[in-house]
This record gives C-alpha cells, sequence and structure tokens, in this order.
C-alpha cells in the first residue's frame, strides 16, 4: 500500500463534500480503465437500476485494483461518467461500501449522452498509487 497525502480543502478553494481536492503520494502509478455494470461472464448487472449497477461497478474496480496490486485505500482519482447526474447518490453508496470518509480521492463527476452500450447507465475509471 502506497502513502497518500489527501488534501480536501487547499488554501483557498472551498471544501469538497464527496471528494477531496488533492491526492499525492509516491510509487507506481495504476489506471484502471472505466468498468461497466457487466459481469465476469459479460452479462448485464441491473438493467434500469442504478443501484445494481453501480455496486457492479465497484466490483469490477476491486477486481482490477486487485490485479495490480492495489487496493481502494491506493486510489487517488475516480472518474464517474453517467447519463444522468441523479445515478450519483447509488454511486456514493456503492463507493461507500469501499472507500471510507476519511479516505476519499479526487473525484470527477461528467454526465455524458451516451455510454457505449445503451443499458449501461454508469461507467467509473480509477488512477491509484501503490508503494513502492
Amino acid at each position: 500500500m502506497s502513502e497518500l497525502t489527501r488534501i480536501p480543502a487547499p488554501a483557498g478553494v472551498a471544501p469538497a463534500a464527496q471528494y477531496s481536492h488533492v491526492v499525492l503520494g509516491r510509487g507506481r502509478f495504476v489506471a484502471i480503465a472505466g468498468q461497466v455494470p457487466l459481469d465476469e461472464d459479460g452479462k448485464l448487472v441491473g438493467e434500469s437500476d442504478a443501484a445494481a449497477q453501480a455496486r457492479q461497478v465497484f466490483e469490477n474496480l476491486s477486481r482490477c485494483l486487485t490485479a495490480a496490486g492495489a487496493t481502494f485505500d491506493d486510489v487517488v482519482k475516480l472518474t464517474y461518467f453517467v447519463t444522468d447526474m441523479a445515478h450519483m447518490p447509488a454511486l456514493r453508496a456503492a463507493r461507500a461500501e469501499h472507500i471510507p470518509d476519511d479516505r476519499l480521492p479526487a473525484a470527477s463527476a461528467v454526465q455524458v449522452a451516451a455510454l457505449v452500450r445503451s443499458e449501461f447507465l454508469m461507467e467509473v475509471e480509477a488512477f491509484a498509487v501503490v508503494g513502492e
């Protein structure tokens, strides 16, 4: 695990409610491609169900992090792509199952017109730093 420093509110920047503005650390950089709500067999999980899709997306992120020798403790940045901002509470709830509030990474949320498949409500990518 890397030693990360989280700065939720740098001087002169309004405090963040659901993320850290800055996260820094030393180590090996890990980029996790955007994860979508497909199970290990490539089947959609939670058609039209944002909560089920969010849980699957975070399960996929967890498996990808594990493959890289990382955990959610090593995540420095999450990027959320959603087809509707109304899905953000479901993503926050799924994130809370994996990342405690005192270890929040930097984050961005973007509403998009569509994702690669029309039944996907969300996609999340992650960046992590694993200790040297």
